[in-house]
């Protein structure tokens, strides 16, 4: 039989370092994930290089161990936990056991003692063992059974102690570790040790005494007046500070090692957390979804079509159009549905779009047409000539605004969530990958024909769910008017000047070089800056650098290493540059060129109308939100967008703080009001407020601090997020936030009333009634009711925010219309709309954009909106 191989880890320690390793990620639900990513990666790296037989991950009880009783004051002084992190723990949880990973925490004890007490348990039963942690107070554990295997700098530096390596990095036996925690302290832990007693001097003594019990005893041997005075002054803190440090290996411990055997874990219930963490990278690699079995279904009534006739359609109709592919811009139509009171009619693609009564019935405004996504049937059908109108229902509009929280993967999860199961999904009809086929018309017709009654079906279920919501007037006025102007945008597609993108992308070629040049100048060498290895070695072995961390593979030279010594050395300023310059020439300009739709010269993103839970609009293929414009160079990339016709320009408008006077018109506060009122610098007023300056006394830093909090307020900061921003100590970021609540009385009230008010309801609302569920509002966890809490606080603001910007789309839409203009909408881009207009068009546009989106809704404080154009989309802002 083969030999038992367990893997311990120390699930606190590893969560913290994947969280401060690894910037702060949000998922589309807004829960921090960067700690649970990083977990995840440690796991998978774990189950591929280690094979355990057995597995477990231990965790922390409480605050409160057997340890306070010998000193009250051990870990005393560690700061608490940013809420950031608290809200993963559920998750990495959640995480454990879809990998069906053994999890266990023992009060009054910690997970080291666990770790500890297994891990000998399993050494005695003959087991090979392999502790993971990010705590070197473990390496005492180590044996020659027993590897203990410590995270460095990130999660995946890690350094191996062995019996080996520990002798030979100290020069003392590994049980001997507790001794030198007994002499030197650990200020992680609070264990206080002997004061001015250091790791050097700690080493030098007990290689010359042995353990701390037989120099105590010896302590008039030990040269130096100074030291031995201290080690016979704290004599008995040194013995207590080394039973502080020994990790017990007798702890009552209620699993066994054969509790714990790992046998693989469930594809389904892995891929089902990554879904839902938004971990997409992870779900590739995992292989997606895993196949989909195919459902029993009832049999349905449908008639194939080789002729569409007038009598085929009522004044209330379902329509359905199915594609081929899911970037419908390029896409092909593989068939249509219709249900009405006459019956379930399926039409091929060429039966439809040959058909003139099938393109006047499409193009009827008075056939109203219950629909599943307008805006990508419009913009598919477009394609072929054919306009859609009178859609008055869209299912999956409809479904969002019910519960943006529910994942819609195609009409059939829709279906479900409401409890409607007479569909099957596409993946399992079509198969995915290598396997996706289209199966024979018969079969396809029958898919459709589901769908085209389903949405029949569903529609008075959801409608009324709207009326109850109070949300007919969000959905009927205001998103479905949206999805056909969004669809409009799509189509038109905003132009892209090939040559000029094409010339950036020779500029920034020409300076990767001169940069290139001028680090192997730096360098003295030539070698391949790209490759991390040759990169490591030139920085830290021949420019001398300190490593500040390694890698299995050789130093690490991530950005945050860089980043730390780029005052050390000019080289670095200039590597940081060339890799700046080097993801805007393959993301943006390479990117770019790869999605502009040659036939046009234009690209059409994508708008996601049903995706985020604040109501905001992202866009993808390509996604022109995300333009990195803080850097020079990549703010000239908007340089390449240009308007289509000659003559005409880029014109652009956004919003002045729309969040800020969203805040203080929901909050009611009389200062942050008469700011606004006033026309104030809203950033300069919080500073005086903050700061009990006058104006004339801001300075700088002080307006600075004043912007992050102010827009750290919106976003439901915490003193950890806003110490992280603005370089300061998370003590001096929570006094910060204090005096901005003192500041701002309202704002504060606001934020007690939301919670009580998303406690009594479950959601929180927007100005337009748009919802957000948080059933964790009242969860006894601390960690899921604190997340939820900061998002009751910030979600009525961006979401409000997110509505008024629609209604504004909507309002300049009809505007251009009755004024008979040629200018188009583009673009939306946050809180920003983009026009193209004809010169002598900009004019009016100067007026009536302004007027239309400061009026899109009546606030306690005035919208203000500032525009500006020009012959590209750079020169319009």
């Amino acid at each position: 039989m083969d030999k038992k191989k367990l893997v311990l880890i120390d699930g606190n320690s590893i969560a913290y370092r994947a969280f401060f390793a690894l910037p702060l990620l949000n998922n589309d639900k807004g829960i921090h994930t960067n700690a649970v990513y990083g977990f995840t990666m440690m796991l998978q790296r774990i189950l591929e290089d280690e094979k355990p037989t057995h597995l477990l991950v231990a965790f922390d009880a409480g605050k409160t161990t057997f340890r306070h009783k010998t000193f009250s004051e051990y870990k005393g002084g560690r700061q608490k936990t940013p809420p950031e992190l608290s809200e993963q723990f559920p998750y990495i949880r959640e995480l454990l056991d879809a990998y069906g990973i053994s999890r266990y925490e023992l009060e009054n004890y910690e997970a080291d003692d666990i770790i500890g007490t297994l891990s000998l348990q399993a050494e005695k039963d003959g087991c090979e063992v392999k502790v993971i942690s990010g705590d070197k107070d473990l390496t005492q554990l180590s044996s020659d059974a027993v590897t203990v295997s410590i995270t460095r700098k990130g999660i995946t530096d890690i350094e191996e102690y062995t019996p080996a390596h520990i002798e030979e990095k100290y020069g003392i036996t590994a049980d001997r570790i507790i001794d030198m925690k007994g002499l030197m302290g650990d200020s992680s832990d609070n264990i206080p040790g002997v004061p001015g007693v250091g790791e050097k001097t700690a080493l030098k003594l007990l290689k010359e005494f042995g353990t701390l019990e037989e120099l105590l005893e010896s302590v008039d041997k030990v040269s130096g007046k100074k030291l031995k005075e201290k080690l016979e002054e704290f004599r008995d803190q040194a013995l207590m500070s080394k039973e502080l440090a020994t990790i017990t290996r007798e702890a009552p411990v209620e699993i066994r090692i054969e509790d714990i055997e790992y046998e693989g874990f469930e594809k389904e219930k892995v891929i089902s957390i990554f879904k839902e963490l938004g971990f997409n990278s992870l779900l590739e690699k995992l292989g997606g979804d895993t196949e989909a079995v195919e459902e029993n279904l009832e049999e349905i009534e449908f008639i194939i079509a080789d002729e569409i006739k007038e009598e085929m359609f009522t004044d209330e109709n379902a329509f359905y159009v199915e594609l081929l592919e899911d970037n419908y811009h390029y896409a092909d139509i593989i068939g249509f549905s219709v249900a009405n009171a006459k019956g379930n009619f399926f039409f091929s693609k060429d039966t439809a779009l040959e058909s003139d009564v099938f393109k006047r019935w499409a193009e009827d405004e008075t056939k109203k047409k219950t629909v599943y996504d307008a805006k990508r049937s419009e913009v598919s059908l477009r394609h072929h000539g054919v306009h859609l109108k009178g859609a008055d229902f869209d299912l999956y509009i409809a479904s969002y605004l019910i519960n943006p929280s529910q994942t819609i993967e195609d009409m059939a999860s829709i279906a479900k969530n409401h409890g409607y199961n007479a569909i099957q999904s596409d993946e399992a009809f079509y198969g995915k990958g290598a396997k996706r086929r289209i199966p024979e018309e018969k079969e396809l017709a029958g898919h459709l024909a589901r769908k085209a009654a389903a949405l029949m079906t569903l529609k008075e279920k959801l409608d009324s769910e709207l009326k109850e919501n109070q949300q007919s007037e969000l959905f009927y006025d205001l998103e479905m008017p949206l999805s056909l102007i969004l669809a409009d945008m799509e189509s038109t597609g905003i132009k892209v000047d090939l040559e000029r993108l094409k010339t950036m992308g020779q500029d920034l070629l020409s300076k990767l070089d001169e940069i290139e040049k001028r680090i192997h100048e730096l360098a003295g060498e030539a070698f391949n800056i790209n490759s991390p290895k040759q990169l490591g070695v030139i920085l830290f072995e021949k420019l001398g650098l300190p490593a500040i961390k390694k890698t299995k593979t050789g130093y690490s030279t991530s950005a945050d290493v860089l980043e730390k010594l780029e005052n050390s050395h000019e080289i670095i300023r200039d590597i940081l540059h060339y890799r700046q310059l080097g993801k805007l020439q393959s993301t943006y300009i390479e990117g770019l060129l790869k999605v502009v739709n040659y036939e046009t010269g234009k690209v059409h993103t994508r708008f996601n109308q049903a995706l985020t839970q604040t109501g905001r609009l992202s866009s993808t293929d390509p996604n022109l939100q995300n333009i990195p414009i803080r850097l020079e160079e990549g703010r000239k990339i908007r340089q390449a967008f240009v308007p289509s016709e000659p003559g005409w320009a880029i014109f652009a408008a956004d919003y002045s703080q729309i969040e800020l006077r969203v805040l203080a018109h929901i909050a009611d506060d009389e200062k942050l009001i008469e700011a606004f009122i006033e026309d104030m610098d809203i950033h300069t007023k919080t500073a005086m407020e903050v700061f009990h300056v006058n104006a004339n006394e801001v300075t700088s830093n002080m307006r600075r601090h004043a912007k992050a909090v102010n827009f750290g307020i919106v976003y439901g900061i915490s003193d950890y997020g806003l110490s992280q921003s603005l370089g300061i100590t998370r003590k001096e970021a929570g006094k910060f936030i204090d005096r901005y609540l003192e500041s701002y009385p309202g704002v504060k009230q606001y934020m007690d009333d939301i919670i009580h008010d998303a406690k009594q309801k479950g959601y929180v609302s927007t100005l337009l009634h748009r919802r957000r569920y948080l059933p964790e509002i009242t969860s006894r966890n601390f960690n899921l009711r604190s997340f939820a809490e900061r998002t009751a606080m910030n979600t009525p603001i961006q979401g409000s925010a997110a509505d008024i910007i629609k209604k504004a789309m909507i309002d300049m839409a009809d505007r251009l219309r009755k004024e008979e203009l040629k200018a188009r909408l583009l673009l939306q881009v946050h809180d920003e709309l983009i026009f193209e207009v004809p010169e002598d068009e900009i004019e009016t546009l100067k007026k009536i954009v302004p007027d239309v989106m400061e009026n899109a809704v009546e606030l306690k404080v005035p919208l203000k909106v500032d525009y500006s154009f020009g012959p590209t989309w750079f020169d319009a802002k």
